[in-house]
């Protein structure tokens, strides 16, 4: 039995059914998964962090390696030192520890809000179309950073105007009193981790 080959000549079967089973033309099952881009990998990875170390007494680059590992956010040695510097993580005597005032710049934490609420925001307060977020001494303009930066997406803060910092308060600009009562009450939720 012979058959065309790729020059139009014929070939004898047996050729094509060769050259047929090296090349492997019959699809597989591929499951596809999103990627996510090394900045958002970077950005959960490093949040990640932050919560083991608050949570838990973490005692060395080891332990914490083999936890992110565990939640599929693995990273090698070197990465993981680099993010423990930018982060402001330091080793004390019980283990691995978040500073309770961070100086961090919102480039060091990848200007994730949720970062910026979690490291600077210790009070919010409603007033009128306002809402008067206190911080930490000199932590007022990476927290106004933020949130200008959330504004750029509307679902993220919705009613937000703008911002204006000062040294140790933010004061945040709403469209009205209702959505300044419920950006309060948003930015107090997210700290505290429910939103």
């Amino acid at each position: 039995m012979t058959a065309v080959g790729p020059s139009g000549k014929n070939a004898p079967a047996g050729d094509l059914r060769r050259r047929a089973e090296r090349i492997n033309m019959q699809p597989k099952s591929i499951l596809m998964q999103p990627r996510l881009t090394s900045s958002e990998t970077r950005d959960q990875r490093r949040q990640l962090i932050l919560e083991l170390v608050q949570r838990n007494t973490i005692r060395s680059q080891a332990e914490l390696r083999q936890r992110l590992d565990d939640a599929g956010l693995g990273a090698n040695q070197a990465t993981l030192s680099r993010d423990l510097r930018d982060l402001g993580v330091s080793k004390g005597r019980e283990g691995y520890e978040v500073p309770a005032t961070a100086s961090l710049t919102q480039a060091v934490t990848g200007g994730s809000l949720w970062h910026a609420l979690h490291a600077w925001l210790l009070d919010a307060t409603a007033a009128q179309n306002l809402v008067v977020l206190r911080t930490p001494a000199s932590c007022a303009q990476p927290l106004a950073l933020a949130l200008d930066r959330a504004t750029s997406d509307r679902a993220a803060l919705p009613g937000l105007v703008g911002t204006i910092a000062g040294d140790d308060t933010v004061l945040a600009i709403c469209q009205d009193a209702n959505k300044a009562r419920a950006l309060m009450r948003r930015l107090l939720a997210q700290k505290e981790g429910a939103a």
